[in-house]
């Protein structure tokens, strides 16, 4: 069964007969109004961050650092992060069209390997109070990062395996 056909969440809503009933359908209502309100606020921030990404590439290249390992990082930390903005949009439109929640639990567990690459790759030990805080910080990113893989692979092998959830 693909995305796009699967069943909402708990099924459609019966018709309203109550006050409960009516007042459950208007919230409904208003929760998906926000919902697209908030994926057009994130195809904004993408939006603006694509141009910011590109403004910091042409005055690198203006400036002559655009070769400095550390400027790369810079435009590799934003570029992941518009990843994660694209990740959270896709997110929020899965739920708005009442996705398999299967898909909904794939792209949460995309976004979080993203912010935790993210992390791994702008990690400072010089942002640390101290070596131990370091490696306790580092230790943790490597648990999740971890995670989020085993999470990923047994989602992937049990694709075609698990009864459609939805």
């Amino acid at each position: 069964m693909d995305d796009e056909e699967a069943d909402p969440v708990g099924g459609p809503l019966p018709a309203a007969e109550s006050l409960d009933d009516k007042l459950l359908g208007y919230s409904e209502t208003a929760i998906r109004y926000v919902e697209v309100v908030a994926a057009l606020v994130l195809v904004l921030l993408f939006a603006i961050g694509v141009f910011d990404l590109g403004l910091q590439i042409f005055q690198s290249a203006l400036r002559g650092d655009i070769t400095d390992p550390l400027v790369v990082v810079g435009f590799i930390d934003t570029a992941l992060l518009l990843f994660i903005i694209v990740e959270v949009y896709q997110t929020v439109v899965a739920y708005t069209q009442e996705s398999e929640t299967r898909r909904i639990v794939r792209l949460v567990i995309y976004t979080g390997v993203i912010a935790m690459v993210r992390k791994a790759i702008i990690f400072r030990t010089g942002e640390y109070a101290s070596e131990e805080a370091a490696l306790l910080a580092a230790g943790a990113y490597t648990l999740i990062i971890l995670g989020l893989a085993a999470l990923l692979l047994v989602e992937r092998r049990t694709r075609g395996t698990l009864p459609e959830s939805g």
